[in-house]
């Protein structure tokens, strides 16, 4: 069986014939491209990366004592509340978020009191930060012509700042735009099942985004296809490398990164095809930035520099090791994995409708246990069904 990475030289004008029913299709990518308006779209990772920077540049961080917080509420607009800090020059003008991290703070109820005057809600606020005498936080304030409060969190937050993330993927893929093997993703032309790496890098196919709240990044290197095997017609089953990333520099989520390998990106940023799926996230705690630098930093620089040999060598493996050759066998196979009668018999006849033979080789049950989790209407039943294909296939390795 050839199994091989492929000279990116092949890579016509016309793209990659590629097969996107077998393996995984993943969506989070394609909800981050939904919903991110276009001021939160960037075209290279210098440009992302110059903003996230440009903005830790102007920020500051400070621990206060809750009770000498004072709140202020504006005589002319009955929606806006200011925060004298001690130590400040001038009053910060929290965000939607972080006046919601301020109210959980003091246990206040945010949803409440942002439907009140901002006279009322500040006497409430008040209140409740008097009487918790002794606590402390920790605030990120940035100074944009204004001086307004990004996030309030406890003094033990380990805040790791999105340019930290975007400057470690730059030192892998530099741009993002072609300039090292790692970009901005093609586009899948389903008509033809034709994967075209090479299209124009705008506001609506890029998958470089920021907001006030967080960064993502979405990179595949899609140039240079490894070819795991052959389809039922004989052509090369192709796969590219690819990873994703993220990070909240004000505590509105973990950082993480993801990393797997696929067969396709459609136009609305759906990952198609996917294999061998692996995801790391770090939670904010105090030693964060010290576990990102030595192990989300490492491990991402380890994935874009490392052979895909093992991949593919595991892919091989589960095709040739036969597991089945009777119908007893396979549908035993499946009920002793947990599958009930009726996913056993969609799982063989899926496998026999897109492979043109019923399921024997390991390999052959991943892509059916996979293409039946994609009709299932729930998350968790999907990914339930999903990690008992990756489990199979990890121990086929």
């Amino acid at each position: 069986m050839n199994m091989q990475m492929l000279d990116a030289r092949r890579a016509v004008s016309g793209g990659y014939k590629v097969d996107v029913t077998r393996g995984e299709r993943l969506g989070r990518v394609s909800s981050e491209w939904f919903s991110r308006p276009d001021d939160e779209r960037f075209l290279s990772l210098g440009d992302l990366g110059h903003a996230v920077r440009d903005r830790t540049e102007r920020s500051r961080t400070r621990v206060v004592e809750t009770d000498l917080i004072r709140v202020e509420a504006s005589r002319t607009d009955d929606e806006r509340l200011s925060l004298i800090l001690p130590g400040a020059e001038v009053p910060a003008v929290p965000t939607h978020w972080s006046f919601g991290q301020l109210a959980s703070q003091v246990g206040a109820p945010a949803a409440y009191l942002r439907q009140l005057p901002a006279a009322l809600a500040g006497i409430n606020l008040q209140y409740g930060l008097s009487t918790h005498r002794g606590e402390q936080i920790k605030t990120l304030e940035t100074d944009d012509g204004r001086v307004e409060l990004r996030a309030v969190t406890g003094r033990d937050y380990g805040r790791i700042y999105d340019h930290e993330l975007v400057e470690s993927v730059q030192r892998i893929a530099g741009n993002g735009t072609g300039d090292t093997r790692w970009k901005i993703p093609g586009v899948l032309d389903w008509s033809t099942g034709i994967y075209n790496p090479r299209v124009d890098i705008t506001k609506d196919t890029t998958t470089l985004y920021a907001s006030d709240r967080d960064v993502f990044l979405f990179l595949v290197d899609d140039l240079n296809p490894i070819e795991a095997g052959k389809l039922p017609d004989g052509s090369p089953d192709l796969y590219f490398r690819g990873f994703y990333c993220w990070n909240s520099e004000v505590g509105a989520k973990t950082l993480g990164m993801a990393s797997f390998y696929l067969r396709a990106v459609c136009q609305n940023r759906n990952l198609w095809g996917v294999e061998d799926f692996e995801e790391v996230t770090i939670r904010h705690s105090k030693y964060a930035a010290s576990r990102f630098a030595h192990e989300a930093a490492p491990a991402l620089l380890n994935f874009a520099n490392s052979s895909p040999m093992p991949f593919v060598n595991g892919i091989k493996a589960a095709r040739e090791r036969v597991v089945a050759k009777t119908d007893d066998d396979r549908s035993d196979f499946l009920r002793r994995r947990g599958f009930s009668k009726t996913e056993t018999a969609k799982i063989i006849d899926t496998v026999f409708a897109e492979e043109g033979h019923p399921p024997t080789s390991i390999f052959d049950f991943v892509q059916g246990i996979t293409a039946a989790a994609r009709d299932k209407p729930h998350q968790d039943a999907r990914l339930d069904m999903e990690a008992k294909a990756k489990k199979l296939l990890d121990r086929a390795a």
